[in-house]
């Protein structure tokens, strides 16, 4: 039984200049205690999924047009998407059983309270604890996610701390509650590469000891071979492949991800040059008719400007959106 399953999800913008199909038909699931790598170019709309499962689409300009987000937990399924997102329900599923992890902790932090207020809000939010009990339940979040003296740290603001360390305040933060899911958006980015290495070194072992499922969404591939089961390329609102890691990168079917391979640089000493991905990704105002990535497909075919292919299982667990395999 899958975690959460997102099916045909739909998530669309409506603006002035016309209408952003930023998450459009995009399904996989996420299984327990198993990590999902959410890949794919700045705009594919990695981080709108996320905030789709959140409920935190900003509306209006957007809102959840269709598809159904499934969130199974204790014998129950809900759909996320028919829940209001103030709600009383909602509330109590997000920062409880569903946590996020933030790109930027020093603009996900608020400035003007400690980061202990801060957890410790978080905390009596979602758990019938005392204030005194969430204080020393939010110092041992604190020391578990490796913040040095933490009886000290956790009267500290936000800029008192350094960026490893604010990111590790927020996945206290997020941990705080034993969500069954969590969603991490990019959260090394900020950080330099030692410290992104020991970021991603403790998500995995919290995640492990906290039985706790993540959503990875990033667009480095070293990182989701590193950290992912499953991976779900996304391509301009598009989940365009999906597979497991392995199969991923040892046999890539969609062309787009071939690209994505070709275009990693390898340590190994060798002559041949790297093979970019030609063109830009289209206008999200206006999108090809047919297959999304057809402007740039080496492959293209004329059925690729008219319709956009099915998501087809072209090998055991392995879906692809691609003519090439009908």
């Amino acid at each position: 039984m899958p975690l959460l399953e997102i099916k045909d999800l739909k998530t669309y913008f409506y603006l002035e200049d016309g209408v952003v199909r930023a998450v459009d038909e995009v399904s996989f699931t996420i299984e327990p205690e198993k990590t999902l790598g959410v890949v794919g170019e700045s705009g594919c709309g990695k981080s709108v999924t996320a905030l789709s499962v959140m409920g935190l689409v900003q509306m209006p300009p957007g809102r959840i047009d269709g598809g159904e987000i499934l969130y199974h937990h204790n014998g129950t399924v809900t759909d996320l998407t028919k829940l209001n997102p103030k709600g009383k329900e909602m509330r109590s599923i997000r920062g409880n059983k569903i946590a996020m992890i933030f790109q930027e902790p020093m603009t996900s932090l608020n400035p003007v309270y400690t980061i202990g207020n801060q957890i410790i809000e978080a905390i009596m939010l979602h758990q019938r604890l005392t204030k005194a009990q969430a204080r020393n339940r939010a110092i041992e979040m604190l020391q578990a996610v490796g913040i040095p003296i933490p009886k000290q740290r956790i009267d500290s603001y936000p800029h008192e701390l350094s960026g490893g360390m604010r990111q590790r305040a927020m996945i206290a933060m997020a941990l705080s509650c034993n969500p069954n899911l969590l969603i991490a958006d990019e959260p090394t980015t900020a950080l330099d590469v030692t410290i992104q290495a020991q970021v991603l070194e403790l998500m995995a072992k919290l995640c492990k000891d906290f039985h706790a499922s993540i959503m990875f969404i990033t667009h480095n591939l070293g990182v989701i071979a590193e950290m992912a089961n499953d991976v779900v390329v996304m391509y301009l609102g598009k989940a365009v492949e999906y597979t497991n890691v392995r199969s991923l990168f040892h046999d890539p079917k969609h062309p787009y991800t071939q690209g994505l391979m070709n275009s990693i640089p390898s340590i190994a000493e060798t002559k041949e040059r790297l093979i970019p991905i030609k063109g830009v990704v289209p206008d999200p105002f206006d999108v090809p008719p047919g297959c999304v990535f057809e402007p740039r497909c080496p492959h293209a075919m004329e059925i690729c400007q008219r319709e956009m292919p099915p998501n087809e299982e072209v090998a055991t667990e392995h879906w692809a959106r691609c003519w090439l395999y009908k």
